[in-house]
C-alpha cells in the first residue's frame, strides 16, 4: 500500500493528486496552485494582466468623468449628433440659478421707514418687467375688522399675478381665511429716528412745496404745530408717549388687538412672524444694501433696481420728500424716549441681527459686526426719502403718480435751487448732531 504523503508543515498534503500545472513545488503560495480545483477560472498570465490593465482603465476613466462634471465633450457632441442623448439625458435639468418665483408678494409698508422710495422704484420696475403692481387707495387704516380682513385678502388674492401688493397695514394671516399665504418683505429704521420724522413732518411736511403740511394736517392748531419736541416729551403729551410710541411692532404682530398694547406678547409674536411669514425685513440706514438683496432673493420684481436708484435723476426726486425743520431734542428728552420706546429697540436689534446675518451669508460686510448695547440715534441724510403714515394723513399716490409720468429733467429751476439750499443746510445740521451723539452717549454713561 502506497504511503500517505506528508505536508512538510504537517498534516494531510493538500495536493493528494500530484504536484499542479507547471511543477511548482507545494508551499510555495503560487497563484496557480488553486486553478485546478475552480477549472472553469484556468486563465494564463497574460490573462491576469489583462483583466487588471482593463480594471485601471475603468477606474481612471471613472475618475475623470466625475472631475471634468460628465461625459467628455466630444462624446456628448457624437452622441447628441446620433439622437440618442442630450446633456439633460446625462445631468439631469441644471440647478436654478435664483429662487423660486413667487407670484404674490405683499409689502406691508412701515410708516416713515423709506416705502416711498421703494414705491417709487416699484412703479419703474412693475414696467420693465411686467408684474401687476397694486397700491390701495386708503393710506390711513392700518388696523382692520375681521370682516375688513376677509375683504382686503379676498381684493389682493383676486388680483392678476404675478402681483406686488403694497399698503400702510398690519400684518394679515392669508391663511387664516383659507387664502395662499403671499411672500412678504418690509423695511424698518432706528424707531427714535422714526419718530422724530413723523412728527416734523405731520407738521412742516417736506421739500415739495410749502403748504404740504398744511394740506396734510389742517384741522392740527397752530399752538400744536409749534409745540417744542422737548416740552412733548418731557411733559409726556401723547404724541410723544405710548400707546402712539408703540408704532413698528404691530406691523409685524398683526391684527390681534393685543399687538397693539406695548409687551412681551406682541413682541414675541412680532419676531415670530419675521422668521415664518417674511422673506426679508431690511434696515432703511443699509438701504442699498436691502436693495441688492431684494434683487437676488426676487429677481423677476426687483432685478436692476439698485442702478435704478443710484440714477442721478431718480436721486433728484428723492430728496424733494425729506422732512423739513427737524430740531434735535435734548439728551434727557432723547433718553426718555428710549425708556419709553424700550420693546421698540429690542425688535430692531433683533431685525438688524438676522439682517446682518443674511448679509454675511451673501458675502456682504456690515459696518456694525454686533449689536450696540445702546441706541445709537441718526439724523437721516438728504437722500432718505419718506412716506406718509400717520391716520391724519391723506392720499399721496397723486403725487407719486405725477412725479412718476414726469419726463426727466422737468423740475423747476426754482425747486431745484430750494433744494440745493436744503442741502446745504443739512450739512451743518449732520455736523451737529456728531456732537449731539457724543453728549447722548456721555448722559447714558452718567445715569447708568
Amino acid at each position: 500500500m502506497k504511503k500517505k504523503q506528508q505536508h512538510p508543515g504537517g498534516g494531510a498534503d493538500p495536493w493528494p493528486h500530484g504536484t499542479p500545472l507547471g511543477g511548482a513545488p507545494p508551499g510555495l503560495g503560487s497563484w496557480k496552485r488553486r486553478v485546478p480545483l475552480l477549472p472553469f477560472l484556468r486563465f494564463s498570465l497574460r490573462d491576469y494582466g489583462f483583466c487588471m490593465a482593463t480594471l485601471l482603465v475603468f477606474c481612471l476613466g471613472s475618475l475623470f468623468y466625475q472631475l471634468s462634471g460628465g461625459p467628455p465633450r466630444f462624446l456628448l457632441d457624437l452622441r447628441q449628433y446620433l439622437g440618442n442623448s442630450t446633456y439633460l439625458d446625462d445631468h439631469g435639468p441644471p440647478p436654478s440659478k435664483v429662487l423660486p418665483f413667487p407670484s404674490q408678494v405683499v409689502y406691508n409698508r412701515v410708516g416713515k421707514c423709506g416705502s416711498r422710495t421703494v414705491v417709487l422704484l416699484l412703479r419703474i420696475l412693475s414696467e420693465k418687467h411686467g408684474f401687476n403692481l397694486v397700491t390701495s387707495d386708503i393710506h390711513n387704516k392700518t388696523r382692520l375688522t375681521k370682516n375688513e380682513q376677509m375683504e382686503l385678502i379676498k381684493n389682493i388674492s383676486t388680483a392678476e399675478q404675478p402681483y406686488l401688493f403694497t399698503r400702510h397695514v398690519h400684518f394679515l394671516n392669508f391663511s387664516r381665511f383659507g387664502g395662499d399665504q403671499p411672500v412678504y418683505i418690509n423695511i424698518i429704521r432706528d424707531p427714535v429716528n422714526r419718530f422724530l420724522s413723523n412728527y416734523f413732518f405731520r407738521r412742516f411736511g417736506d421739500w415739495r412745496g410749502e403748504q404740504n403740511h398744511m394740506i396734510r394736517t389742517p384741522s392740527m392748531r397752530q399752538e400744536e404745530r409749534y409745540l417744542d419736541i422737548n416740552e412733548c416729551i418731557l411733559e409726556n403729551y401723547p404724541e410723544c408717549s405710548n400707546p402712539r410710541l408703540f408704532y413698528i411692532i404691530p406691523y409685524f404682530c398683526g391684527q390681534h388687538p393685543r399687538c397693539r398694547e406695548p409687551g412681551e406678547w406682541a413682541l414675541e409674536r412680532a419676531k415670530l412672524n419675521v422668521n415664518e411669514n417674511f422673506l426679508l425685513v431690511g434696515i432703511l440706514e443699509e438701504l442699498e444694501d436691502v436693495l441688492l438683496l431684494l434683487e437676488r432673493f426676487l429677481p423677476h420684481y426687483f432685478k436692476g433696481v439698485l442702478s435704478i436708484y443710484k440714477d442721478p435723476e431718480h436721486r433728484k426726486l428723492g430728496n424733494m420728500t425729506v422732512t423739513v425743520k427737524k430740531t434735535v431734542p435734548s439728551p434727557e428728552a432723547v433718553q426718555i424716549l428710549y425708556q419709553r420706546m424700550r420693546y421698540e429697540y429690542e425688535f430692531y436689534h433683533y431685525v438688524k441681527e438676522q439682517f446682518h446675518l443674511l448679509k454675511r451669508k451673501f458675502g456682504l460686510k456690515s459696518h456694525v459686526s454686533r449689536p450696540p448695547l445702546r441706541p445709537q440715534f441718526f439724523i437721516p441724510t438728504p437722500l432718505e426719502t419718506e412716506e406718509p403714515i400717520d391716520d391724519e394723513e391723506q392720499d399721496d399716490e397723486k403725487w407719486l403718480e405725477d412725479i412718476y409720468k414726469r419726463p426727466a429733467g422737468s423740475v423747476s429751476p426754482a425747486r431745484l435751487q430750494s433744494f440745493q439750499t436744503s442741502l446745504t443746510a443739512s450739512v451743518t445740521t449732520k455736523e451737529l448732531a456728531g456732537s449731539w451723539l457724543v453728549t447722548v452717549q456721555k448722559n447714558l454713561e452718567e445715569r447708568h
